[in-house]
């Protein structure tokens, strides 16, 4: 079995060093004569660092897209009514609907984070304004 180790005894606190006396106040110094002020040496320029070897380039591979990103998608009703009913991916749903926002001026003035809904988004939206974060919601609800 392993030993216990046995607690090291607590050091006293240390008391606190008595107060020393002052020490006495040394006659001014008288002036010196005034020379002429020495002129500053000039300072040594600091050694130049050598230049950092630049790491030898990779070839840039073209980053490959998630193929599940680019699934077409079909398109509910109230959906197509705003981007067609043509199966598409979700990147492009989504760029048809900003380009209809755009177009019509759907963007809130106020809150340019808020859409707000004509007569053809009223049935999609539900409501009469929505986020432009809820556009992810609505698309997933009106995608099979």
């Amino acid at each position: 079995m392993a030993k216990a180790k046995k607690a090291a005894p607590k050091k006293a606190a240390k008391k606190a060093a008595p107060k020393k006396a002052a020490p006495k106040k040394a006659a001014p110094k008288k002036a010196a004569p005034k020379k002429a002020a020495k002129k500053a040496a000039p300072k040594k320029a600091a050694p130049k660092k050598a230049a950092k070897k630049a790491a030898p380039k990779k070839a840039k591979t073209k980053r490959k897209l998630n193929p599940a990103l680019m699934q077409p998608l079909n398109i509910g009703d109230k959906l197509a009514a705003v981007v067609g009913n043509k199966p598409m991916p979700r990147s492009a749903i989504v760029k048809k609907l900003w380009e209809y926002f755009k177009k019509n001026g759907l963007q809130d003035s106020k809150n340019k984070r808020m859409i707000n809904a004509d007569a053809t988004l009223k049935p999609l939206f539900g409501k009469d304004q929505v986020s432009m974060f809820d556009i992810g919601k609505i698309i997933s609800k009106n995608v099979k």
